[in-house]
This record gives structure tokens, C-alpha cells and sequence, in this order.
């Protein structure tokens, strides 16, 4: 089986290469010399032109900061080109899987996001994504949506990443009043892995529309990052716990980023693993690569 992959320099795409034979898949990774995500008919043009039986688009602007004042590029990459992509798959006949965010919701209440729960983005990359979920369902292809959140991985920049870079200080403050559940890209590929080959095997199959997929668990971010240095062992920090009001940011975090993935057992036969366990075979790999803190 032939996949088109967008975004495959980034965490989520790093993984899916160094899994994808591992479900006997072959990614074509389409780079930004190959398609600028903000023109179109370059985007359009790659799917039309690959030999493949599937495109998966885990491309994205991440810049949750700098959106707020980057809005129009935001939308361009996170909402414009998953449209591209969602009619070019619609004139071939290809199915698409397009991941998405937490993000999309507004963050109140207490209760885990289940897919079907209303939207309400709070800030300008959420807005993108949320637009970018609609362009691609309003296509009206065969797609599957993948929301996620909190993703790590030993690739790129990344939480646990910035938190082991700061292993040396006395005292780090860390907020602890938003809860979420941190993902290990490695886990998110696996399941988009698995999806694509039932949506390219089952053309009439039910692997489509809306799905949540996290680590297993919810926390905040200061036990999160507790966690990271009593897995890591060794001398560490002292974590303070502040609330979000102490550290503002341009752009709001949703305080309730917990996502209901119970769909994702009965869709694909998947239960998310402990994001502890996740994060434990992350340490082991960035310990396998002393030093290295770009990939």
C-alpha cells in the first residue's frame, strides 16, 4: 500500500516514516520543495500526479503564539490546503486522513471531549483547524478526521523536550491548572497506520469522519513535567505549580484539553496506551542519542 505524507519532517510525520513498514506501507513524503503548503495548485498538483492509494496530511502551523498574529498564514496552511487536498483526493477517488486539535474546543467544563460535543475555538490556531476540519468534510469525500493532543516524540520541539533542557535550573514554575492528555506521536502514527490501510482495504468500511485519539490518562502540565524528570532520573528541578493567570501567553489555552478516545476502540480495535508509557520509550530514545536536541 501507497501513502502520500504531508508534513513528514515534522514529529508526527518523523514517526509515521520510521513506523510505516512496520504496517507494510509506503510513504511518499512530499516536502516543502515539493509543495509550498500555501499554494494551492502545487498541493493540488502532488495529489493528482502520485501513484498512491491513500494521502495522509499531518502537516500543520503549529505556532499557537504566533498565529494570533500570523492568522492569515495559519488559516492558509491549516484550513486553505487541507481543502486542496480534500477535492484532489474527491476527483481520484482517494481517501484522505487529516489530523487535527483539542484546540477546536473552548476548553470549559470538566467531562472529556467526545467528537461529537460542539466547537468553539478560543484563538487563531484553533479557528485554522476547526476550518480546516470543515473544508476537508465539506469535500464530501471519503476522509477521516484525527484529533489529538499534548504530542511528544524524540523529533523536533516538543514539551518533554524543553522540560529536560531545563533539567539544570533550581526551580522551574510550571502551570497546573489545564489538563490534557500527552500523546507519543510514535502511538498517534501507529493508529493512523492502522486506519489507512482499513480505509484503502474496506472502501465501503466505517473508517471515517470524526476520532479522537490521546494518551491514555489526564494530567496537567506540572505533573507532566514532574513526570519527565522522575522517569529521566537523576538530579531535577523543583516544579512550582502556578496557575495560568501567572504565565500569560498572546494566544488562551483551552483549561479542559481532555479527549474522550473510547471511538477509537470501537472504530479501530485500538486502546490507547498510559501516556506514561509513552513518554518512558521516549526518554529511552533520546537517551540512545546523547546530545542531540534538534532532531
Amino acid at each position: 500500500m501507497r501513502a502520500l505524507l504531508f508534513g513528514p519532517s515534522g514529529q508526527l510525520g518523523r514517526e509515521l516514516l520510521d513506523r510505516a513498514a512496520r504496517h507494510d506501507v509506503t510513504l511518499l513524503p512530499v516536502d516543502r520543495a515539493m509543495a509550498d503548503l500555501t499554494d494551492a495548485e502545487a498541493v493540488a498538483a502532488v495529489v493528482e500526479r502520485a501513484d498512491v492509494n491513500i494521502v495522509i496530511n499531518a502537516a500543520a502551523y503549529t505556532a499557537v503564539d504566533q498565529a494570533e498574529a500570523e492568522e492569515g498564514l495559519a488559516h492558509a496552511v491549516n484550513a486553505e490546503a487541507p481543502g486542496v487536498m480534500a477535492r484532489a483526493c474527491v476527483a481520484r477517488g482517494l481517501p484522505l486522513i487529516h489530523v487535527s486539535t483539542d484546540y477546536v474546543f473552548d476548553g470549559t467544563g470538566t467531562a472529556p471531549w467526545r467528537e461529537t460535543d460542539p466547537v468553539g475555538p478560543v484563538g487563531a490556531y484553533g479557528r485554522s483547524k476547526l476550518a480546516g476540519e470543515q473544508a476537508v468534510t465539506a469535500a464530501g469525500g471519503r476522509s477521516l478526521i484525527v484529533r489529538t493532543s499534548w504530542v511528544f516524540s524524540p523529533y523536533g520541539r516538543n514539551f518533554v523536550k524543553t522540560m529536560l533542557s531545563l533539567a539544570g535550573r533550581p526551580e522551574l514554575r510550571v502551570v497546573d491548572d489545564q489538563h490534557g492528555c500527552p500523546t507519543a506521536a510514535g502511538d498517534l502514527a501507529d493508529a493512523l497506520l492502522g486506519a489507512a490501510r482499513r480505509m484503502v482495504e474496506e472502501p465501503g468500511g466505517p473508517v471515517r469522519g470524526l476520532l479522537h485519539f490521546a494518551g491514555a490518562g489526564a494530567t496537567t502540565w506540572r505533573d507532566f513535567a514532574e513526570a519527565v524528570f522522575a522517569l529521566e532520573g537523576g538530579a531535577a528541578p523543583v516544579i512550582v505549580p502556578v496557575p495560568t493567570s501567572e504565565y500569560p501567553t498572546p494566544a488562551k489555552r483551552p483549561a479542559n484539553s481532555v479527549l474522550d478516545c473510547s471511538r477509537v476502540e470501537t472504530l479501530l480495535g485500538i486502546r490507547p496506551r498510559a501516556w506514561r508509557d509513552g513518554l518512558a520509550e521516549t526518554l529511552r530514545a533520546l537517551a540512545d542519542r546523547p546530545g542531540d536536541s534538534t532532531i
